[in-house]
Order: C-alpha cells, then sequence, then structure tokens
C-alpha cells in the first residue's frame, strides 16, 4: 500500500478546499506547538510545514524551549485556543518528562483539536459522533478504502493500546463492523492472534517486531511504527518476510506516515470549514 502516492491524491484535493475558503475570507491555519530539542519531533513538526505550505494553509510553530514550565505551556495553549485566526492546534508528543501531558490536552479546545487527543472527542469517537479523530488511524482506514480492502465482518487485530493509535484504531476498525481483537503487553500468545487476522495494525515502537510467520496468508498489513536501525528507518513488523505473506502491506517510510500528515491537513480544513460555516 502505497502511503505516498495516496497521501499525494488526498493532498491534491485538500488544496481546492483551501483555495475555496481563502477566496471567501477564510485562510485556514494550523498551529503547532513544539518543546524542546527531540530530533525526531522536529522533523516531523518540519514535515507538517511543509504540508501546509503544499496545500496553501497557514501554518505557525511555537518554539518552546525544553525547561519550559506547565504554566508557560498552559497559557500559550489557552491563547491559541482565543485566537480566532487559527482553526487547528496541534500539542507535539511527547513533551518532556516534566510536563503533564494529559492536563494540556485537556486544555485544548475540542472544535481545535486536529490530533483528536480531548477526551471529549475519545468520547465521541467511541459514541460514534462526529468529531476529529486521531490522524494515523485515520489514515489508517483511508488506505484501506483507497485499495477496497473489505472491512466488515473481518477479523482484525490491533497489536498496541496507546491513546494515539492503538485505541482508536480498534474504535474506527469496530464502527466499520470489523470483530477486533486489542493486542497488548500482556497479551497471551501473541503470535495466535496475529495468525488470525484478516487486518493486522501494529503500532508498538519494536522494531521489525512482527515475522512474517505471525502474518496470516493475504491479511491487510498496517505498520505503524518508526525505529531507527543502523541508520536506517525501519517499521515494527519485518517487511521482508511479512510481504512474502501479506496481501497488502504498508512499506516504512512511504507508508502511514505520510497519511498520518494528509489526516491532519484535512481535520484542519474540516476545522476551519466549521469556523466559516462551510
Amino acid at each position: 500500500m502505497d502511503g505516498k502516492a495516496v497521501a499525494a491524491q488526498v493532498t491534491e484535493a485538500l488544496k481546492a478546499r483551501a483555495a475555496s475558503l481563502a477566496a471567501a475570507g477564510t485562510h485556514p491555519h494550523l498551529a503547532v506547538i513544539l518543546v524542546g530539542d527531540d530530533p525526531a519531533s522536529h522533523i516531523y513538526v518540519r514535515n507538517k510545514e511543509k504540508g501546509c505550505q503544499d496545500v496553501g494553509m497557514r501554518s505557525t510553530v511555537m518554539r518552546l524551549p525544553a525547561d519550559t514550565d506547565q504554566a508557560t505551556l498552559e497559557y500559550r495553549v489557552r491563547a491559541l485556543n482565543d485566537d480566532a485566526s487559527v482553526h487547528g492546534i496541534l500539542v507535539q508528543l511527547p513533551l518532556p518528562a516534566h510536563l503533564d501531558e494529559q492536563a494540556v490536552l485537556a486544555l485544548l479546545h475540542p472544535d481545535k483539536d486536529v490530533d483528536g487527543l480531548h477526551v471529549a472527542n475519545a468520547g465521541r469517537l467511541l459514541a460514534g459522533i462526529p468529531g476529529p479523530r486521531p490522524c494515523t488511524p485515520q489514515g489508517c482506514m483511508a488506505l484501506l478504502d483507497y485499495y477496497g480492502i473489505p472491512i466488515a465482518g473481518k477479523e482484525a487485530v490491533v497489536i498496541g493500546r496507546s491513546n494515539l493509535v492503538g485505541k482508536p484504531m480498534a474504535a474506527l476498525l469496530m464502527h466499520a463492523n470489523a470483530t477486533v481483537t486489542l493486542c497488548h503487553s500482556r497479551t497471551q500468545d501473541l503470535a495466535a492472534h496475529a495468525r488470525r487476522a484478516d487486518i493486522l495494525v501494529v503500532a508498538v515502537g519494536k522494531p521489525r517486531w512482527i515475522t512474517g510467520d505471525m502474518v496470516k496468508p493475504g491479511a491487510a498489513v498496517l505498520d505503524v511504527g518508526i525505529n531507527r536501525v543502523d541508520g536506517k528507518v525501519v517499521g515494527d513488523v519485518d517487511f521482508e518476510s511479512a510481504a512474502r505473506v501479506a496481501g497488502y502491506i504498508t512499506p516504512v517510510p512511504g507508508g502511514v506516515g505520510k497519511m498520518t500528515i494528509a489526516m491532519l491537513l484535512r481535520n484542519t480544513l474540516d476545522a476551519a470549514e466549521r469556523a466559516a460555516g462551510a
């Protein structure tokens, strides 16, 4: 599954929406808060800036030092909430260890929460109510849709239970009528669960952890992992062995990561359209 090509198509469609809003006087605007010097976070934020530029959206990156205190960060979030020119706010995670991540996310205005991590948006997702969805799971669903991979009635296994990927991924698959198993660090006989999956989503942060003998023949495998091994970027799935068994598989890089950026841009445009009453 070529996430780069699919994301390019999504981005092209977003350009027309952004231009239409701008012509009507609303300039879609994403604000990102980046705290500290984590190299991976800086790369992600640069990619988001470029994505906004490609679509014709405004982007603002607020870079704060690693020793920023909780009160200062919360003040910055409140200021962006109150700024009518800002339609989407993203707090780049992870935050430095001394900061309370959940308290910061709870301050976001739910309608500007383009990562879908506010508790109100998590509740909307679980209840099946429209609202911002986390970008990576949404990107996975878009890939499944683009490649015509059936979901209803299929066995889906999600490995990893984070609030950012695993839990919302399981919820989206459930709403699409899959039978969903959510696996985690205490799951017994993980390989047996994985081999049942018609759709296997892996988000554990362990390089090449899922091997071909854990994949059901013909399955769709979505690798969310991004790991650096000997200077190379690899996923949580051992691509070579899994690709020999799977019917569909996402590469790393060039797979889910590109879709995550595309969905972030789409969420920001959705928020801008809501603000404009479009």
